[in-house]
């Protein structure tokens, strides 16, 4: 037995604390790419949502997040809007709920009239 146990447990630990500064640099690299690629663009959408929602005003068309087009009748609210979802259909929603506030130029899609399915059956 030349090492006495004392200098053995004692180099040890200078290992163990290489490793732990290596470890925890990494979890800190790992953080901030996830902070750069996923929190950050994920605060600024929310951010822009919030805007777009609270900017809703009386006769602006809005998708909720159920998909129904709607024209906004009364937004003096904070919390809830009153939709027209059809001729003389109205409803209350929550401000939390419009998912899109569509522009004039690109309104709800109309229904086309379908032409009848081409058979291309020849009569005999």
């Amino acid at each position: 037995m030349f090492i006495s146990p004392a200098f053995a447990q004692a180099e040890a630990t200078v290992a163990q604390t290489g490793g732990t500064t290596s470890m925890i640099l990494q979890l800190v690299l790992i953080f901030a790419v996830f902070y750069i690629f996923l929190i950050r663009p994920q605060q600024k959408r929310i951010k822009q949502h919030e805007a777009m929602v609270s900017a809703v005003k009386k006769g602006d068309t809005v998708v909720t997040g159920g998909g129904i087009y709607a024209k906004v009748v009364d937004a003096s609210d904070p919390i809830d809007l009153m939709v027209e979802i059809a001729d003389g259909v109205q409803v209350k929603v929550n401000r939390g709920t419009i998912r899109d506030v569509i522009l004039p130029e690109k309104e709800a899609p109309k229904a086309k009239k379908s032409k009848p399915a081409n058979t291309n059956k020849k009569s005999k």
